[in-house]
């Protein structure tokens, strides 16, 4: 069988017990602050498993996508000289919601290993927990295995090896592993084979069927879940590996056309050296598993940067451009490679070639940008490392390579190895300890928003706010004071928090600011000023009581203010017009990183590499615009979410869909998944102006926009300020431009006069040598000693400058006075500096008119507070000059 194929047959013998087949979720988790990655198949099912959240289906099964690069799940190091770990990997799985149990999930596996893909039954070991830490023995696996098993082929484990859990806190429990026995010809070092227990490559492991028992607490605590749950989860590339009787999972049909291609590109074949070390086999694995990482992390909207995901793609990446060099890339090549990785896995996961575009720019980028930190870092580099042997020590300073690698990107490996060949080696205790201060604080910088649902109470509601609707009869189902605590009423003037049963009012999400408006009952009135689901489930409407009393029952109508509303869904609507065209003027690597919607503006922030032009803004407007005139019906409609997402419908990074969401469509032009409100049709969202573009990070660009009125507002302004400008350059708008050129370049031409004017007063009437008489001549050598004023600070030096070389041999000394501030110069020619040294000069003059300052012995600057002691401290300078040159 092919990988396409076993992936297939996989999902397909799951689909035919009952399973509904779920499309992977993102490597990105969604507003989970215990993870960096996707790490396991049962991620996207969490709340499913904690009984938090409801679908209409209690069987799965998935081929998800997994990243394990950090804390205990961290495989980077191992991934090249090992010939099974990965970064990047695709785990199978299939779970049970309160379904099935054990009695169900193990004969599940062993048909699906025994009967569907024919391994031989006798290659196959299971594994039960033993019991341990005060949890019982499961002593119910061991029954079932033992009816399809003989007892002596299964092994009972602890908990290192028969207990799992996502992460520190979360669902968990009990596992059962099943092993595979690859024979006695593969070679084990220990006197005696363990079995599975053993570290050989004999006995590997297939499958974990995890029993979903328990939920871990913060404190380490064990509590049961709502209902007892099956999460399992294979290794794809094993298990091809296993099925096509590869030792290696990099011999397999998943990564030969990758290892081919890079081969091609090396000048060398693949050769599956065993090992680690240098050699080049190493690099191919490390690129070829990184590769694929960087490929699906990309499409799924993590960007390289020096923070939190991005950080980590970033080592990934510069790790394997560094092995490129290795074998010997001189041009950046990984961007072209990335293309094998779409080809070969496109067909399972569709957003590799959706976003094909984005991947390959943000590879090319940033394999030009390492290019140039071995140009600017290598140097500093080796500097640091002929510093280290010239002070006859062994062991470079970690922190000084830290700061490598924070302000030049000089990767800690490639310190390393260079380090390594001169016979060095580096304070890794101090590097980490300066790397671990640098991620502590972009991580503080980068905090997720945690569910507070602990806070109030849920309860059911009826959000009624799509389709224009701003009013709605409700009843309040709960109350909170500012404390969020439980309250049975609010008074005048107080603030708090209102439950209803059914509501108009949207919550703040995708970007869509919340709702404001009213509440309105026989005793009472509240001013709604913010909605929110930070701290319940349920719609936390937080109020201020402008009159009466609001009680826990009441019956209220609850009113939106629909002018706002308006402006908010004209500004929604605007941005997935301006998405589109977006794409449409600058390329499909453009993908939404951000947005703020609000009655009064639009922030939309993209990915795409360089500033939006000039001729590119009208453009995207006239696109925008040209929409807005075809006054086109923007159709909202629900959809399965992969029906939608085959149907062409842009899904949005860092949004959590669940199994139904809403289609917003602008027929012809935009469809995107959105759960915001919108316009009916595209001509109620009037005219549309960019008003500003900038950049916000590397690779991040920010346009900002006005729609409706708040355009034409802006519009009129600018306006009105060409008319104030035309009027008094007195001409026509269409020699405006031609008109301020001219002015700047008359004003550019005076000013150099006038520099040139009081450069000549300055340096005593006239430029070719008269107005001498301050020079002081002493022995063998001259000094002058100069009052000037309203030169600039080039204009000063320039004078410096003019003066010492009229001197020829001497020391000039010059204070200006600029707005009552004092500038302070020395010079000196550089043949009497053994005899005055401009820097001790302007430290001890300095203090006279308030100042301080410094420089090399040659050339000296200060600056003062005080022009009036300016005399007194060329006296002084004359005092000492005369001194110095006697």
């Amino acid at each position: 069988m092919t990988s396409s194929e076993i992936r297939l047959s996989f999902l397909k013998y799951f689909e035919s017990h009952g399973h509904r087949m779920v499309p992977s979720s993102s490597l990105v988790p969604h507003e989970d602050p215990t993870l960096l990655f996707t790490n396991a198949g049962m991620n996207q099912f969490k709340d499913l498993f904690l009984g938090k959240e409801r679908r209409d289906y209690r069987r799965a099964t998935t081929v998800q996508k997994c990243m394990r690069v950090s804390g205990k799940h961290n495989d980077l190091e191992n991934v090249g000289p090992s010939l099974r770990h990965h970064t990047f990997f695709e785990m199978l799985g299939n779970f049970s919601f309160g379904d099935y149990f054990k009695k169900d999930a193990i004969p599940f596996a062993w048909e699906l290993l025994t009967k569907v893909w024919k391994l031989d039954p006798e290659r196959l070991y299971p594994t039960v927990f033993k019991g341990e830490a005060g949890i019982p023995r499961d002593a119910e696996a061991f029954d079932i295995w033992k009816g399809l098993v003989p007892a002596a082929r299964i092994t009972a484990l602890g908990l290192a090896e028969n207990f799992w859990q996502m992460g520190e806190t979360g669902p968990c429990g009990r596992c059962s592993e099943i092993h595979y026995f690859r024979g006695h010809e593969i070679p084990c070092d220990a006197p005696v084979c363990l079995g599975v227990e053993c570290s050989c490559q004999r006995y590997v492991e297939v499958w974990n069927n995890v029993f979903m028992e328990f939920n871990r607490d913060d404190q380490g605590t064990l509590h049961p879940l709502p209902a007892l749950s099956v999460d399992t989860g294979m290794g794809f590339e094993r298990i091809v590996a296993v099925l096509q009787g590869k030792l290696s999972n990099y011999d397999t049909d998943v990564f030969m056309p990758l290892l081919t291609a890079i081969g091609e590109r090396a000048g060398r074949t693949y050769g599956a050296f065993e090992g680690g070390g240098d050699h080049p086999d190493v690099s191919m694995r490390v690129i070829a598993d990184h590769l694929r990482a960087m490929t699906f992390l990309i499409a799924d909207g993590v960007e390289p940067s020096n923070e939190w995901r991005g950080y980590v793609l970033r080592k990934i990446m510069r790790r394997a451009m560094r092995h490129g060099k290795t074998l010997g890339f001189t041009e950046p090549v990984l961007f072209e490679l990335a293309d094998v990785v779409i080809r070969e896995m496109g067909g399972a996961y569709p957003e590799l070639s959706a976003n094909r575009e984005a991947i390959v720019r943000a590879i090319r980028s940033e394999e030009e940008r390492f290019d140039m930190v071995l140009t600017t870092g290598l140097p500093r580099l080796e500097d640091l490392i002929d510093r280290t042997i010239a002070a006859r020590a062994r062991t470079v300073p970690g922190d000084e390579v830290f700061k490598l690698y924070d302000s030049l990107g000089v990767p800690f490996d490639f310190a390393e190895d260079l380090a390594g060949q001169r016979g060095l080696t580096i304070d890794r205790v101090s590097y980490d300890a300066a790397m671990n201060a640098q991620r502590a604080r972009a991580r503080a910088s980068a905090k997720f928003k945690v569910d507070g649902s602990a806070f109030v109470k849920d309860f059911d509601e009826t959000f009624v706010g799509y389709d224009a609707t701003t009013h709605a009869g409700s009843r309040v189902l709960h109350l909170v004071d500012e404390k969020l605590s439980p309250v049975a009423a609010l008074s005048k003037g107080q603030r708090g928090g209102v439950v209803l049963d059914v509501t108009p009012f949207y919550v703040e999400s995708g970007g869509q600011v919340s709702d404001e408006g009213t509440l309105v009952s026989p005793h009472a009135r509240a001013l709604v000023l913010d909605v929110s689901k930070k701290f319940s489930r349920s719609r936390v409407h937080f109020v201020e009581i402008e009159d009466g009393t609001l009680s826990v029952g009441d019956i209220v109508t609850a009113a939106v203010d629909a002018e706002r509303r308006d402006a908010t869904r004209r500004n929604h609507t605007a941005t997935h017009l301006l998405h589109a065209a977006l794409r449409r003027t600058l390329g499909t690597h453009v993908r939404q990183k951000g947005s703020l919607v609000a009655p009064d503006r639009l922030r939309f922030d993209f990915a795409h590499d360089a500033a939006v032009g000039h001729d590119e803004k009208q453009q995207i407007e006239r696109i925008v615009n040209a929409e807005i005139f075809r006054n086109v019906t923007v159709t909202t409609t629900e959809k399965n979410t992969e029906e939608a997402m085959k149907s062409g419908a842009m899904a949005l990074f860092g949004e959590k869909y669940g199994d139904r969401v809403r289609v917003v469509s602008v027929e012809g032009f935009s469809t995107e998944l959105c759960g915001g409100t919108h316009v009916g049709a595209t001509g109620d969202i009037g005219p549309f102006v960019i008003t500003e573009e900038a950049g916000v990070a590397a690779g991040i660009r920010r346009i900002e926009a006005l729609t409706g009125a708040g355009a034409v507002a802006y519009i009129q302004a600018q306006r009105d300020t060409l008319g104030r400008t035309l009027e008094a350059l007195n001409v026509p708008a269409e020699h405006a431009a031609e008109a301020i050129a001219k002015l700047q370049s008359e004003a550019r031409k005076l000013a150099r006069e006038n520099e040139q004017l009081k450069m000549t007063l300055a340096l005593g009437g006239n430029a070719k040598g008269g107005g001498d008489d301050d020079v002081v001549t002493m022995g063998d050598a001259k000094f002058v000693a100069r009052r000037v004023s309203g030169l600039e600070k080039n204009a000063l030096r320039g004078l410096a400058d003019s003066l010492r070389d009229r001197l020829q041999r001497g020391v000039v000394v010059i204070a200006a006075e600029t707005d009552g501030k004092v500038s302070l110069l020395v010079s000196v020619t550089k043949d009497l500096t053994d005899r005055v040294k401009a820097g001790a000069l302007v430290k001890e003059l300095a203090p006279i008119v308030g100042g301080g300052g410094g420089g090399r012995p040659d050339f000296a600057e200060a600056g003062g507070k005080d022009a009036s002691k300016i005399e007194e401290l060329l006296a002084k300078a004359r005092e000492l000059l005369a001194a110095a040159l006697r």
